[in-house]
């Protein structure tokens, strides 16, 4: 049974991976019931295999869809992007400044 309709937890919430789980029954960690993607405050992929596939799908849809990272989450997405997917070359500074520091 759903407790929270869905407008109410995704409204708003320009992008995420929501990660919904069993109900809390005292264990140390519930089972996952649910991986979403949501791009725009709308549910875009449901019932993803795993993180590391929401994570992917992610970005996949960002870039297809050419939508902007959220100003908050610009330099984590632009490190995650260049760093880790090795994608494009041109970063700020400060992406550069972290990429510097994890290769010594």
């Amino acid at each position: 049974m759903n407790t929270d309709p869905e407008e109410e937890v995704v409204g708003g919430v320009a992008v995420a991976i929501l990660t919904v789980y069993d109900d809390d029954d005292g264990t140390e960690s519930p089972p996952v019931t649910e991986i979403n993607v949501i791009l725009e405050g709308a549910v875009i992929k449901h019932d993803l295999p795993d993180l590391a596939a929401d994570f992917a799908y992610l970005f996949g849809l960002m870039y297809a869809m050419d939508i902007s990272y959220p100003e908050k989450m610009r330099y984590t997405f632009e490190a995650i992007q260049t760093i880790f997917f090795e994608l494009g070359s041109r970063c700020s500074q400060r992406t550069r400044s972290l990429k510097e520091k994890l290769l010594l």
